[in-house]
């Protein structure tokens, strides 16, 4: 089916009825703290996010049963949380003058400080039930280095694929590493990392450039790769190949975002006209709308609740069910064809695309610092 067609068909529908799946605010208020982004919550309901004031300045936060805890660290100016693990422990970066520094937050020790590879900044990214976390950070020589933080360590530079430039974005609890590195041609691709084997390049789906973004602690990866015909599909990496989920959606740029140890996979659908989120789920592909599911994406839980934003004239931290009734059901194959009046595909498509414009632009939440 071509591109336009099956956008079209997907708005018609949601034009025309309700959508099943709803995500479910956590509750942050917007009055009071402005917009929110959820970016982990961990099985006791605790929650990793930030908010942003009025004029767009994010701060790092700790959520948990109504109550907010700001996690700022003496004189910054502006700090991100990135994920939580089962003790509530919380990594993220905060801002002050012009360097970022990683951190880890507990109620054991308080805010740590991560320290850099030797140049001004660093980002923390992911952390696991060790307490063991990654990420990125500068080198002397100004070149950003994935790192992996071993508690009571320095950061231990993970080096590279033969360039200059690596982040890392994931860890499990057997301290395996996803991420993204630079390869001798100057392409990124996508990392698996551990003491035995070092830096693995995982390769792409036939095009220049792939993205580690989630690692779950069977050492299953997802992320997104570059195409042969220079699109993006989120895929698997089983440990063997790359699964192309993108192909089995059938439509659009897809990006996948979050694993579970169950080997749920969520994330995102773009077109030009839309917005999805998806759910990989037991062989099955099911959408759900942006305007009845979640805008953004960032991770999905062991309790199956995948975890992110809202939209409704501002981004809210919302959740969603992994199970939620389908709002297209894909199976294990792309969506079937039926007949649409063209009249109607136009009108649609207007409609959408007015009343989504100027959202895109959040895009880069999804895999920036």
């Amino acid at each position: 089916m071509p591109h336009a067609l099956r956008s079209g068909l997907l708005l018609l529908a949601l034009i025309g009825g309700e959508a099943a799946a709803t995500s479910h605010s956590l509750g942050i208020e917007r009055k009071q703290y402005g917009e929110s982004i959820a970016y982990d919550m961990n099985a006791a309901g605790q929650v990793a996010a930030v908010i942003k004031e009025k004029d767009g300045t994010p701060h790092a936060v700790f959520f948990e049963n109504g109550k907010l805890i700001k996690l700022e660290m003496p004189g910054e100016t502006e700090s991100e949380a990135k994920r939580i693990n089962d003790k509530g422990a919380v990594v993220g970066s905060s801002k002050k003058n012009q360097s970022w520094r990683a951190f880890i937050r507990s109620r054991d020790h308080g805010t740590q400080d991560l320290g850099t590879l030797g140049g001004p900044s660093s980002y923390g990214t992911a952390l696991n039930n060790a307490g063991l976390a990654v990420g990125f950070a500068d080198t002397p020589s100004r070149d950003w280095h994935a790192f992996l933080y071993t508690p009571g360590e320095a950061l231990k530079d993970l080096g590279t694929l033969g360039g200059k430039v690596s982040y890392a974005s994931g860890i499990n609890n057997l301290g395996q590493v996803a991420g993204t590195a630079m390869v001798a041609d100057g392409s990124r691709h996508a990392f698996l990392y551990d003491n035995t084997k070092g830096m693995v390049d995982l390769g792409t789906i036939g095009g220049r450039y792939s993205s580690a973004t989630a690692i779950n602690d069977k050492g299953v990866v997802v992320g997104t790769s570059e195409t042969k015909d220079r699109r993006w599909h989120a895929f698997v990496y089983d440990g063997t190949r790359m699964v192309d989920l993108g192909d089995k959606i059938g439509f659009g740029d897809s990006f996948a975002t979050g694993i579970n140890n169950e080997g749920h996979v969520v994330g995102v659908v773009d077109t030009l006209d839309m917005r999805l989120s998806f759910v990989w789920r037991d062989n099955k592909m099911v959408l759900h709308p942006a305007g009845k599911s979640l805008y953004l994406t960032n991770a999905i839980n062991n309790a199956g609740q995948v975890i992110g934003a809202s939209y409704d004239r501002g981004l809210y931290a919302a959740t969603m069910p992994s199970n939620a009734l389908p709002f297209v059901d894909l199976g294990g194959t792309r969506i079937l064809g039926f007949n649409v009046l063209v009249v109607l595909l136009a009108l649609a498509l207007a409609i959408f695309r007015k009343r989504l414009k100027g959202l895109f632009f959040e895009s880069r939440l999804f895999f920036g610092a």
